[in-house]
């Protein structure tokens, strides 16, 4: 992978140097599908960097633009340049992560999800903050998954095959539901293959990784923790790490999925934000790696959190039900956000506590750890665009810090298990229990977004909602033969 100060006429010389045949231009649609176009490597000039590439119909791509404004321009990303490693010699193939242009000079596409992202870092940096991020990836692989949906009057059905699945037998040892945390080889099947996603990352793509490991569901539930980073950067490692954790399921004859909630009675798949502001200490000026974690408190007896952190705390909590229609985008998202599963459903925070869904983590204490010292949003899904979740996340916390937003008392129960009137005494909030509901929040509350998302943005987010909402709603589900056919 190319650093950032490599020079153009460098990385032209590296593309010449390794053989690479074709040129890769990956960009991602507002929902947060990664796209593509790929062009012979004698096609592709410098200028590029520069002026950009007119390959796209922006009227063709999920939320760009209508038909008769459909001239966009891809600009490559330098600094995102990496081998594809899984390509053949003969065809090989690098990538680029791409911005958005309006064709004729009009600018930046103000619903490209990159640039949403460009623009909250700049947004935190006006306030005088630097962030780091670090989300856990959460992700099903499994050996075979069939469904039957586009004939509904025949019938509505999906069928999911894993060697480690309770429902399995004779093809390797069963995972019980929800007894998949943590289990060693040869019940973790998945080991090898989650080693070579992070092998890849890290040796074509320069993406750092922490740890890997089976999650508590049953049939091939991973997880894969990466190396903190900046707001764009990490969303760009999110969906390279989609793009490898798929390419590499699909070479070994699995299959990949960041769909939640795929399995009934089972845990779902969460993607948990990590997230600190960084500034200058008190009455400083100071070099950029001299900045201080904002979040750090040695003083706060409770879990060492500043006032800041909890502003911004506060921020998350206040806009928690209207951040669910982007940080949890499909219909398949709220069926993890049930009770039963360790996915939060109520609106709290907390230190330890994963019933809330905004945790400080406590696991180490005293100013030698004030690096680690984060906020933790446990509300998102890996359906997410990362671009954009990581962008209203942040202005939901700078709203908070804006507005001083107290947080009110942290919750230290195990909220699945309060009763209803004392969830009311504590003013403990649900998160929404659909998209529908969701978005109904986000049109009542996305002033917040303003500093950062164009209104043109939100609009097509409710918009692609509410089509996703209808479009499940309106179709017969094969439980409801079970409950009414006899009626």
């Amino acid at each position: 992978m190319m650093s950032g100060g490599d020079s153009v006429s460098g990385l032209m010389r590296r593309i010449v140097d390794e053989g690479i045949r074709f040129i890769d231009l990956q960009f991602t649609d507002v929902p947060g599908r990664l796209q593509h176009v790929t062009i012979p490597v004698g096609r592709f000039s410098a200028k590029y960097f520069i002026e950009g590439v007119p390959k796209l119909d922006g009227s063709s791509i999920r939320g760009f633009s209508e038909i008769f404004e459909s001239d966009l321009v891809l600009k490559p990303d330098p600094s995102t340049f990496a081998v594809i490693p899984w390509g053949s010699v003969e065809n090989k193939c690098a990538r680029f992560l791409c911005d958005v242009y309006v064709g004729y000079g009009g600018g930046r596409l103000s619903r490209d999800p990159r640039f949403v992202a460009q623009r909250a870092e700049e947004y935190a940096l006006e306030q005088g903050f630097s962030s780091y991020w670090g989300p856990e990836v959460e992700f099903f692989v499994f050996k075979k998954a069939t469904w039957d949906v586009l004939n509904p009057y025949r019938g509505q059905s999906y069928f999911i095959e894993s060697p480690e699945a309770a429902w399995s037998s004779g093809d390797g040892y069963p995972i019980r539901f929800k007894e998949g945390y943590f289990p060693a080889p040869p019940h973790d099947s998945l080991m090898e293959y989650r080693s070579t996603v992070v092998r890849l990352m890290e040796d074509y793509f320069g993406i750092a990784c922490e740890a890997h490991h089976h999650e508590v569901a049953t049939a091939g539930q991973g997880e894969i923790d990466m190396v903190r980073d900046r707001l764009v950067k990490m969303a760009d490692n999110v969906m390279t790490l989609k793009y490898v954790v798929k390419n590499i399921a699909f070479q070994q004859g699995m299959f990949a999925t960041m769909m939640p909630k795929p399995i009934f009675g089972d845990n779902a798949s969460g993607m948990h934000v990590h997230v600190s502001l960084w500034g200058d200490p008190p009455s400083t000026r100071v070099e950029e790696e001299q900045l201080v974690n904002m979040f750090y408190d040695a003083e706060d007896k409770y879990a060492e959190l500043s006032q800041l952190g909890r502003y911004f705390v506060g921020g998350l909590l206040e806009h928690s039900r209207a951040l669910t229609a982007i940080t949890n985008p499909t219909t398949n998202s709220y069926r993890r956000l049930v009770p039963g599963y360790e996915a939060p459903v109520f609106i709290a925070w907390s230190k330890a506590n994963r019933s809330a869904n905004v945790r400080i983590p406590v696991y180490e204490k005293g100013a030698e750890n004030a690096a680690r010292k984060r906020v933790e949003f446990r509300t998102p899904d890996p359906s997410c665009n990362p671009y954009l979740c990581f962008a209203a996340i942040m202005s939901a916390g700078l709203d908070g810090i804006r507005r001083k937003i107290d947080p009110g008392d942290p919750v230290d129960e195990n909220i699945y298990h309060l009763t209803p009137e004392r969830r009311r005494q504590l003013g403990i909030r649900e998160l929404p229990g659909s998209l529908k509901e969701a978005v109904e929040c986000l049109k009542s509350d996305s002033e917040f977004l303003k500093p950062v998302f164009s209104d043109e943005l939100v609009e097509t987010i409710i918009e692609n909602d509410l089509r996703d909402h209808v479009q499940v709603s309106a179709r017969t589900h094969p439980y409801e033969f079970y409950l009414y056919f006899d009626i």
